[in-house]
């Protein structure tokens, strides 16, 4: 009955997408089998009802004799309440068995993430994330097995009641199954329909989703801002554009319901027209008839819905579709095959030709030529969006260069184990990021090993101990979501404390101390001024005060080295790019 639905569904994406499925199926599979195999009977318990009326008919209706038929009420409510009991035990195995593996796909879906690339973030909104990661698991995972069984079950109950047909009439059932096969034949153009709009669908979903990240995030600069009226049209954009999707989804795919039920009326009026013809030559009993009709009635009735619950079948395969896209997915930095642990740093970091571009054919990099010494203090100055920031997220791999190369001790960055690099590097940006938890919890991020007394030298030389001693629950104080309840200065000083954890040998200093007050900034910078005692240190700044003391002053504009040298060397430099951004500041 299913061949030609089977055939078109299989020839496309199931048997690829099950193969991709099955390993997180196997874990459980002895309940999914369960699952499934309990729909065996809960739809073939369906035909006992329409084959009891066959003698109930027959004996009762027509002979007027209830001796042999009082078995048959006790015999429906039994198999009622059997199947009733069945039919939860599929639904809670179902349930149990698709929250388990959608867990287990957001778990690799979630290291997956973890292990994407920067560029894999800058192309991609929150919305977009929250929704790929998390909802579309569940509606593929979770909608798929409920949407199974009740397939499963259908499935069985249609095979069970078909051979009702042929017991009570071989010529009705061939006119039935015929009319049921015409019924079904549209389900076989819907995946077309839907897969356009299904990305559509995506795109605005996920959209919703970044509005309300937007609107969480930047609360004070909407209350500032009065922000409310331009907030609000733009959702209700959003909306309006998902209104249209879900509109136009029903529109190409609504009348399926109404085309099936109308080809099933045709179907019964057929049935009873040649039906009635078999009862008058004596071909069929009366038994036999209603028997037969009320099986088709059975049969046909969850025909008329079940484009709707096709409809989330192939909607459910999409998103999984999507899933093992994102799971199939490599970021662009990882390691080599052979790639080799960074042991120590012995000699220097070089750039040798660098170039890098975010996008095609528009350099932000170009030719970079710099070495640094073992523990030397290099900062990098220039003018906004040169590529000073750029520059230094090449050294950790958050980038790969276009072209060229950094060295470290001779060996190329690319042909290091990714790990034990960024275990060598610590990094203080200028608004740093804070999870939810305790200090203390945060400043373990550097090296969860620690000890207590290592944790006091790291508060003590980030210049929080006084801040620490302040408060009631000390280290263990909550601090909120991204370290909302604490100052600019008390987030720097916690992400330095952090670094200085991890005691790594490389130090980046982003900006550290361009967003804080002067007060701030003066307590910031003695604390990053013990950071960077004894280590290799970049530092990225917009005051050229704050660099003055440095080894090595990099200019950099617009993608290239400008000048080099010390500040005393630069500043006195006859028309010097240095000379002039330090005089301006000065003013």
């Amino acid at each position: 009955m299913f061949t030609t639905l089977a055939n078109k569904i299989k020839s496309s994406y199931i048997v690829s997408n099950y193969s991709k499925m099955y390993p997180y199926i196997k874990p459980y599979s002895f309940r999914a089998l369960v699952a499934v195999l309990i729909t065996i009977p809960i739809g073939s318990m369906d035909a006992v009802i329409a084959w009891s009326l066959k003698p109930y008919m027959d004996i009762v209706m027509v002979e007027k004799s209830t001796s042999s038929t009082t078995y048959i009420p006790l015999l429906i409510i039994l198999f009622s309440i059997l199947q009733s009991f069945l039919n939860y035990t599929a639904t809670y195995l179902n349930t149990w068995v698709g929250r388990k593996i959608a867990n287990d796909v957001k778990i690799d879906l979630f290291e997956k993430l973890m292990h994407s690339d920067a560029q894999f973030f800058d192309k991609r909104r929150s919305g977009d994330i929250v929704f790929q990661f998390n909802t579309n698991v569940d509606t593929a995972c979770n909608g798929l097995l409920a949407n199974l069984k009740l397939f499963t079950t259908r499935v069985f109950s249609s095979l069970s009641l078909i051979g009702v047909l042929f017991y009570n009439s071989w010529q009705l059932a061939i006119v039935a199954v015929i009319v049921l096969l015409g019924a079904l034949y549209p389900l076989t153009t819907l995946r077309r329909k839907l897969k356009q709009l299904f990305d559509k669908n995506i795109f605005s979903s996920s959209a919703v989703i970044t509005h309300f990240n937007e609107t969480y995030s930047g609360n004070r600069i909407i209350s500032s801002y009065n922000l409310y009226d331009y907030q609000l049209t733009r959702f209700k954009e959003t909306l309006r554009n998902l209104f249209k999707l879900g509109i136009k989804m029903i529109q190409r795919t609504g009348m399926l319901s109404p085309i099936m039920h109308f080809v099933v009326s045709l179907g019964i009026a057929a049935v009873i027209w040649l039906g009635s013809y078999l009862i008058v030559t004596h071909q069929i009993t009366a038994g036999n008839f209603v028997s037969f009709i009320t099986a088709l009635i059975m049969l046909y009735n969850p025909i008329k819905s079940i484009g709707n619950n096709f409809n989330s079948v192939q909607i459910s395969l999409m998103a999984m579709e999507c899933v093992f896209k994102l799971l199939d997915e490599h970021p662009k930095i990882e390691n080599k095959p052979n790639a080799k642990p960074l042991q120590s740093i012995n000699k220097e970091i070089e750039y040798k030709n660098v170039c890098f571009e975010y996008i095609a054919k528009k350099p932000v990099l170009k030719n970079i030529n710099l070495t640094i010494k073992k523990g030397q203090t290099v900062a990098f100055v220039g003018n906004s969006g040169g590529g000073k920031t750029t520059l230094v997220n090449l050294l950790p791999r958050f980038y790969d260069v276009k072209s060229g190369q950094i060295l470290i001790d001779g060996v190329d960055i690319r042909d290091l184990e990714l790990n034990s690099l960024r275990d060598k590097i610590a990094i203080v940006f200028q608004d740093n990021f804070l999870f939810a938890g305790t200090i203390r919890d945060n400043i373990l991020l550097g090296t969860k090993s620690a000890t207590q007394e290592q944790i006091n030298q790291a508060v003590k030389s980030a210049c929080l101990d006084e801040f620490i001693a302040s408060l009631d629950k000390g280290l263990d104080t909550d601090i909120g979501e991204r370290g909302v309840l604490l100052s600019g200065g008390q987030k720097q000083r916690i992400a330095i404390a952090r670094a200085f954890i991890k005691n790594a040998p490389i130090v980046i200093l982003d900006e550290a101390t361009s967003a804080l007050d002067n007060k701030s900034e003066a307590i910031v910078q003695e604390a990053i001024n013990n950071l960077m005692q004894d280590r290799t240190v970049f530092v990225i700044a917009h005051r050229l005060s704050t660099v003055r003391h440095a080894d090595k002053i990099i200019v950099v504009n617009y993608g290239e080295i400008a000048e080099t040298g010390t500040h005393e060397e630069l500043v006195n430099k006859e028309n010097g790019v240095y000379a002039a951004l330090y005089k301006t500041q000065l003013k």
